[in-house]
């Protein structure tokens, strides 16, 4: 009588079939969850309303070990009538608002197209 492996458990040939399949299920997700958000700021209009700045954020992520970092900016604005939106916006933008800071926004959707303030 000969005792000997007949293979990899089965659990191993199990995850090798799981876990590709739910990488690839992640990124499709996220490239439908991308291409649905560009398709709804498209449709959208393009407003051109009276803002303030309320508030300024940034989202660092990575950046630990040897990885570098990647910084997303975001600002909050103010409508006359106290709804407020928050867009994300390219850091030259992000450096030149303050807190405050009053006049035109322009956006489509959730796409922050420019802000120009009142002189």
């Amino acid at each position: 009588m000969s005792v000997g492996f007949s293979g990899p458990p089965p659990i191993f040939s199990a995850l090798f079939v799981i876990v590709p399949i739910f990488i690839v299920g992640v990124i499709v997700v996220m490239v439908v969850k991308g291409l649905s958000t560009w398709a709804g700021n498209n449709a959208a209009e393009v407003v051109n309303t009276q803002a303030r700045v309320v508030s300024k954020r940034i989202e660092v992520s990575g950046g630990s070990g040897d990885t570098s970092s990647s910084t997303t900016y975001f600002v909050t604005f103010e409508f006359p009538d106290g709804r407020r939106i928050e867009l994300r916006v390219r850091g030259s933008v992000h450096g030149l608002l303050v807190e405050g800071d009053q006049g035109t926004l322009n956006y489509q959707g959730t796409r922050f197209n420019d802000f120009q303030r009142d002189i």
